[in-house]
């Protein structure tokens, strides 16, 4: 689920933060650079593990920070294809259910990666497991509620470059702008053995 990325950066150290040594104002200013933003291709940063290498520092004539080329390891988010993660389950839609890591909430189950059969219940705006018992005639309903805990493998992630390409259409809706998630992670309970919810 956690994974250490190797990463090269130049990072600048402005004027206020050149009392602190090279080491602590270089970790700030890459913690607030990188922290809680995804990269595309590689997820979503969390905290500087360390700082492998540090280059000479220059500065750049009319600008007072100082300028350093840095090696250092990123602990990032990123859990990998097929991997097995328990979450809280954050909303029911007709589409499928939103799941959340407390961390991180871009994660989507959509229904047809539900085991068989299911069922989407109007009046409770919840999906609904039609589990069959060995030896019993008929079957169980194991609600999928909200903020429940469920477990999930998962099936694939999505990456969308969310940066600025320039003027916005005259077409484009606001929320069509506003809805672009950089990072989500396609979840799956359809698996053969699997455990749809998990109590814990």
């Amino acid at each position: 689920m956690f994974i250490l990325v190797e990463m090269r950066d130049t990072v600048r150290v402005p004027p206020p933060k050149l009392n602190l040594t090279l080491n602590e104002a270089v970790e700030e200013e890459l913690n607030r650079k990188l922290s809680n933003k995804v990269i595309p291709g590689t997820g979503l940063c969390l905290a500087l593990q360390d700082i492998e290498e540090l280059g000479g520092s220059y500065i750049i004539p009319g600008d007072g920070a100082s300028y350093t080329k840095v090696k250092f390891r990123y602990c990032v988010f990123r859990p990998f294809i097929g991997e097995l993660i328990v979450g809280e389950i954050k909303r029911n839609t007709p589409e499928g259910i939103d799941v959340s890591l407390e961390f991180f909430d871009d994660i989507f189950i959509p229904y047809v990666n539900f085991p068989h059969p299911t069922r989407f219940d109007d009046d409770k705006q919840c999906w609904s497991w039609e589990y069959e018992v060995d030896g019993e005639d008929g079957s169980v309903d194991l609600w999928m509620e909200n903020r429940e805990k469920i477990l999930f493998q998962v099936f694939d992630e999505v990456f969308v470059d969310t940066r600025p390409v320039g003027p916005v259409k005259a077409d484009a809706s606001k929320e069509e702008e506003e809805t672009k998630v950089s990072y989500t992670i396609i979840g799956t309970i359809s698996q053969p053995g699997q455990i749809g919810r998990a109590h814990v």
